[in-house]
C-alpha cells in the first residue's frame, strides 16, 4: 500500500471514530471514549508523518528533476538540497514504522506500583525507600497522581513493602521497563567500617484495571477484618479498620491497612486485586507475555539485576541495555526521562529487528 492509499485509509478511520465520539452512547461510555481518544491520537500521528512523507517525496522529486536539467546554477542548488532531503526521508520512514508498530494496551493506563525490599536486610529496605521517593518525585516532574495503597515500614527507616498508584495519561508506557530487580552498592549509615554493601530491592508494575476489565464475583472473595498494627494514631490496635482479601479461585491475597477507614481499606485492596489479576489473565491471552509477571517480580536476589545503583562513583547503570551513566544523584530526584527514553527506543529497535527478520 502506498502513502498516498495509506493516508485515504487512516483519514475514512478518523471520520468514522469523529463521527462517533458525538454519539450520546459513546458520551455515556468513559471507557469507550478513552479509547476512541487514543485510537484517534494515534492515527493523527501516523496521518502527519504520512503528509510530511508526501510532501518531502515531492520535494525531493522536483530536485530530482532540477539537477538533471540544462540550468547548471538551479542544477546544483538541487543537488546540494537532494542529501538533506534523502536524509529526511530517511528519518521519517524510520518514524512511521516505529508509529506502526501496534501498541501496547495498557500503555494509556495508570499503574500499581509494588517495590519489595529484597537481598540486605535493613539496608534493603532503606533502598526501597530511596527506590519509592525517585518514583515520586518523577510522578511530580510529569504531573501525575500519586496515592499509597499500602506501606510495611522498617524499623530503621524505609520499607519493607510499599504499594503505590500512580495515575495520569500514558504512566504505563513510562514506566513498564522499571520491574525487576534493582541493585544498590553503599556504604550503609550503619557501617561503620566504611564498606561498602550490596543490597537489592525488586520493583513491579502493574496496569491498573478498571472494574470493566475483571470480573471479580463477591463469592469468589473471601474478606477478613483485623486490627491493624503500627504507627498511625488512635485508631490502630483499637479498631477492626484492616482488610484482608483473599481471591479464592487463584489464592491472590491483598492486605490494606493504611487507612483509618474500614471502607477505604477495602476499596485500596480491590485496585491492587483487580491489577494483579488483570496481568494475569492477559497473560494467559498472551502466550508471549506468559512468563512477564514472574520477570517483573524476580525473587530478590543480587544476581536477578536489572540496574545498578553505584553510590561511591555515582555512577548508574541499566543492565538490559548497557547503559552507564554517572549522574546517580540526577536520577534518584526522578529526573528519569533519559533512561526511559533509551529503554523505549531499545524496545522498538527490538521489534523493527524481529519484524525486518520476517
Amino acid at each position: 500500500m502506498t502513502a498516498k492509499e495509506e493516508q485515504k485509509k487512516i483519514k475514512a478511520r478518523l471520520d468514522e471514530i469523529d463521527s462517533a465520539l458525538c454519539k450520546p452512547e459513546t458520551l455515556r461510555s468513559r471507557l469507550l471514549m478513552k479509547s476512541l481518544n487514543t485510537e484517534r491520537y494515534s492515527l493523527v500521528r501516523i496521518n502527519d508523518t504520512l503528509v510530511d512523507i508526501l510532501d518531502t517525496q515531492s520535494l525531493l522529486e522536483e530536485m530530482n528533476s532540477a539537477a538533471s536539467g540544462n540550468d547548471p546554477e538551479l542544477s546544483e542548488m538541487a543537488s546540494d538540497e537532494i542529501p538533506e532531503l534523502k536524509t529526511r526521508m530517511s528519518k521519517l520512514n524510520h518514524q512511521l514504522k516505529v508509529l506502526l508498530i501496534p501498541p501496547d494496551p495498557n500503555d494509556q493506563r495508570g499503574v500499581v506500583m509494588e517495590i519489595r525490599a529484597g537481598t540486605g536486610g535493613e539496608e534493603a529496605a532503606l533502598f526501597a525507600g530511596s527506590i519509592f521517593k525517585m518514583y515520586s518525585y518523577y510522578a511530580q516532574k510529569k504531573g501525575w497522581k500519586s496515592e499509597v495503597i499500602s506501606a510495611r515500614e522498617s524499623d530503621r527507616g524505609g520499607y519493607k513493602e510499599i504499594i503505590l498508584n500512580l495515575s495520569g495519561n500514558g504512566v504505563y508506557s513510562r514506566l513498564k521497563y522499571e520491574s525487576g530487580v534493582h541493585r544498590v552498592q553503599r556504604v550503609p549509615e550503619t557501617e561503620t567500617s566504611g564498606r561498602i554493601h550490596t543490597s537489592a530491592c525488586t520493583v513491579a508494575v502493574l496496569p491498573e484495571a478498571e472494574e470493566v476489565d475483571v470480573e471479580i464475583k463477591s463469592d469468589e472473595l473471601r474478606v477478613d477484618v483485623y486490627r491493624s498494627s503500627g504507627p498511625g494514631g488512635q485508631s490502630v490496635n483499637t479498631t477492626d479498620s484492616a482488610v484482608r482479601i483473599t481471591h479464592l479461585p487463584t489464592g491472590t491475597v491483598v492486605s490494606c491497612q493504611d487507612e483509618k477507614s474500614q471502607i477505604k481499606n477495602k476499596a485500596k485492596a480491590m485496585k491492587v486485586l483487580r491489577s494483579r489479576l488483570l496481568i494475569v489473565k492477559q497473560e494467559e491471552e498472551n502466550a508471549k507475555r506468559s512468563e512477564s509477571r514472574k520477570s517483573m517480580v524476580g525473587s530478590g536476589d543480587r544476581s536477578a539485576k536489572i540496574r545498578t545503583y553505584n553510590f561511591p562513583q555515582g555512577r548508574f547503570t541499566d543492565h538490559r541495555i548497557h547503559l552507564t551513566m554517572h549522574n546517580l544523584s540526577d536520577i534518584l530526584s526522578g529526573n528519569l526521562d533519559q533512561v526511559i527514553e533509551a529503554l523505549i527506543k531499545a524496545d522498538q529497535d527490538k521489534i523493527l529487528a524481529a519484524r525486518a527478520e520476517k
